[in-house]
């Protein structure tokens, strides 16, 4: 049986361009918003050209001692510099970047899960403890 799992792949973000990257703004508090930064291309820049983009970041929270993973979001890019001109001639396009806010009630790990048009998909992580 095949699995998506296979096909996921993880890297270093520092030395791969397609790696989400997950930072929190502060430290995280039980029951209190918490300001979340993603981006894919932090330390080396994503192309982000018609020809070769990241089309989407998902935010998933994992909680400890449950066994379901919860979805955050979805973030959607989707100009890439297209033009009736042609191709890297329009005249906007996005960076693969969004500021997110969620409320968690249990520590756990914060998954992110992004994908490029050419390269597919890639996947990271980041531990979240409570503050005291």
């Amino acid at each position: 049986m095949e699995s998506l799992s296979l096909n996921i792949q993880k890297d270093d973000w520092k030395k791969e361009k397609h790696v989400p990257v997950i930072e929190l703004k502060e430290p995280a508090k039980k029951g209190e918003p918490i300001n979340i930064h993603l981006c894919v291309g932090k330390e080396i820049p994503h192309p982000n050209t018609p020809e070769h983009h990241i089309r989407w970041i998902k935010l998933f929270f994992q909680p400890d001692g449950e066994k379901f993973t919860i979805h955050l979001g979805t973030y959607m890019f989707e100009a890439h510099a297209e033009s009736i001109e042609g191709p890297n001639k329009g005249s906007a396009k996005c960076e693969p970047c969004v500021h997110t806010s969620v409320i968690l009630e249990k520590p756990g790990t914060l998954i992110a899960l992004s994908y490029c048009n050419i390269h597919g998909l890639w996947e990271n992580s980041l531990r979240v403890d409570f503050e005291n």
